[in-house]
């Protein structure tokens, strides 16, 4: 079946839009779609969305499929060698070079241990080979990639949320940011870490996210006053 973007689509559908060469050579296939000889193919179910050229399938789904230049938030598993192995709540575990963060050298390496949380960019993404990731960007600069302070709090939400609040229409992370100030690293892979300046400030920060899921934009905003209302009253 060919399908547009805005349509429901299902595995196996053909998604029309993408004509000439050109386009097809410029086109970023996002979650749910891949190419397949000259058509781009349907790989789960859910709403067919775009952006200029980036399309995706917008869908519930538990389990994160990597894609190439997203950003996610991990667990390091394991050390040796001269990879760290980094559960990212994918079927496979992802791997990070020692040197793929910001002035590692094969003597200077990173202090990262068993268990600490990263923030990291996949360059590598496919069905044959599992993902790898880099906490710099293409400069060789860390920016806000790296490893995540355990003094923050880590929790686990939908990847349907965490993309909801990363759009630039969403206005909890703009409200969020303003009234409270913090440290958030949101992973499209649905894992969210958050440092305040207290435990009560942070503990609204993570009920405001988690409560974002099945509110409106406008219905945001009110929630995010009312947080706010609470935390000056005490």
């Amino acid at each position: 079946m060919e399908v547009n973007v805005g349509d429901v689509v299902l595995p196996g559908d053909k998604v029309q839009g993408i004509s000439s060469d050109d386009e097809k050579a410029r086109a970023i296939l996002g979650p749910g779609l891949r190419f397949s000889v000259d058509d781009v193919i349907v790989t789960t179910s859910g709403v067919l969305k775009n952006k200029q050229l980036v399309y995706w399938v917008d869908s519930h789904k538990k389990r994160y499929v990597p894609t190439r230049g997203e950003t996610v938030v991990g667990v390091v598993t394991n050390k040796g060698g001269e990879v760290f192995k980094v559960d990212i709540g994918a079927s496979d575990l992802a791997s990070l070079s020692y040197l793929a963060f910001e002035g590692a050298t094969k003597k200077l390496r990173p202090d990262v241990n068993v268990g600490d949380l990263v923030f990291a960019r996949l360059v590598t993404a496919s069905r044959d080979m599992e993902p790898e990731l880099v906490c710099v960007d293409s400069y060789g600069k860390a920016g806000r990639l790296g490893t995540l302070s355990p003094e923050g709090f880590a929790f686990g939400c939908s990847i349907n949320l965490v993309r909801k609040i990363l759009r630039p229409s969403c206005p909890l992370l703009k409200i969020l940011g303003r009234e409270l100030p913090h440290e958030i690293a949101v992973g499209v892979n649905g894992k969210v870490w958050v440092k305040a300046k207290t435990v009560k400030e942070t503990i609204a920060i993570c009920n405001a996210v988690l409560a974002a899921e099945h509110m409106g934009n406008h219905e945001i905003v009110y929630m995010c006053e009312d947080i706010m209302n609470a935390l000056w009253r005490t």
